[in-house]
C-alpha cells in the first residue's frame, strides 16, 4: 500500500510495528459522518456495552490516536468493532482516518470506560445524547435485545441536520416493528438550514426538550434512570434540568466527549473522554 498523504502534509505509514488490526469495513452516511469496522488481527477483546477503543494511525513513528464508544454489541464480532465518527477537518486524527480505504492497517487498543448499564434495572431508561452520542446506547440496545432482557428506552438525539441523525432508522425500525420496546425523539438545532427544508419535527438543542419529554411520558426519578453521552454543554444542561427533576446523582450516567473542566477543541470533538459517572 502506497503512503496516504492528508491534507497538511502528514504521511501515515503503510506498516508500522503499533498495527495489530485492520479497517474491515466503512460505510459513509455524509462527507463528514461514517460508521468504521475495525478489527484485532487476532483474538476479537470482549467489551461492555458503552465502553471504548482508542484507534490510530502511524505518522512519523509515533500514533496518533482517538478513542471512540462502540456502537456493535459485544455479541456480533464478524466484522470487528463497529464506531460511529464524525470528521472534523482541522483535527488531529479524523482526517487521517477519512483517508483509509477498507482493509488498511491501523492501531486499536481498549476496551475502557465505566458507562456501563446498571444490572438487573427494570427502570426506564432515558438515553439523551447529541450527535455521535448516539453510538454506545445502540450498543446497549442491541445487546439487550440479543440477551433477551429490553428494557423500555427513550433515545432523546440532538443534531444540527437531519442528514446526521445517524441510526435513526434503526432506532424507529425497531420501534415501528415491536421489536424492542423503545421510543425514539429526535430534535434538530438548526431548523432554518437549508438542508433541514421539510422537517416538521421537535426544534432545539436536544437538553431543552428534557422537560417536555419527561412531562409528556410522565417520566420521575421513581421510575426512569437517565443517561447521558456528548459534548460537555449539553451533558451539564442536562444534568441541570434532571436534578431539578429530583433526580439524584446516581440515577444520571454521564460520558464525555472530551475530559471535563477542559475546553473543547476541534481537534477533540467527536472523542470520549474517560466517563464522569
Amino acid at each position: 500500500m502506497d503512503p496516504l498523504v492528508a491534507p497538511d502534509g502528514r504521511v501515515i505509514a503503510p506498516t508500522s510495528a503499533f498495527y495489530n488490526a485492520h479497517l474491515t469495513r466503512r460505510i459513509d452516511l455524509t462527507e463528514s459522518l461514517g460508521y468504521f469496522w475495525v478489527a484485532f488481527d487476532g483474538a476479537a477483546i470482549d467489551f461492555e456495552p458503552g465502553q471504548y477503543f482508542t484507534i490510530g494511525v502511524d505518522v512519523g513513528g509515533r500514533l496518533v490516536q482517538r478513542p471512540y464508544s462502540v456502537a456493535s454489541s459485544p455479541r456480533e464480532e464478524a466484522t470487528g468493532y463497529e464506531l460511529y465518527i464524525r470528521l472534523v477537518p482541522e483535527g488531529a486524527f479524523t482526517p487521517l482516518l477519512w483517508l483509509l480505504p477498507e482493509g488498511s492497517p491501523i492501531h486499536i487498543k481498549g476496551p475502557k470506560g465505566r458507562f456501563l448499564l446498571e444490572p438487573g434495572d427494570d427502570r426506564t431508561h432515558l438515553f439523551i445524547s447529541s450527535g455521535t452520542g448516539i453510538a454506545p446506547f445502540i450498543s446497549m440496545m442491541r445487546t439487550l435485545r440479543i440477551d433477551g432482557h429490553p428494557r423500555r428506552a427513550i433515545f432523546l438525539h440532538g443534531a444540527s441536520y437531519v442528514e446526521d441523525l445517524g441510526y435513526r432508522e434503526e432506532v424507529e425500525g425497531q420501534q415501528r416493528a415491536g421489536t424492542y420496546p423503545c421510543l425514539y425523539i429526535p430534535t434538530i438545532s438548526r431548523p432554518n438550514a437549508p438542508e433541514n427544508a421539510g422537517w416538521t419535527g421537535r426544534t432545539g438543542r436536544v437538553e431543552t426538550i428534557v422537560p417536555d419529554v419527561l412531562d409528556e411520558l410522565d417520566l420521575t426519578p421513581d421510575d426512569a434512570i437517565a443517561y447521558l453521552c456528548g459534548n460537555p454543554d449539553m451533558i451539564e444542561n442536562a444534568d441541570a434540568l434532571l436534578t431539578a427533576r429530583g433526580f439524584p446523582e446516581t440515577q444520571i450516567k454521564k460520558e464525555l466527549y472530551w475530559p471535563k473542566g477542559k475546553a473543547p477543541t476541534r481537534a477533540a470533538a467527536g472523542s470520549v473522554a474517560v466517563a464522569a459517572e
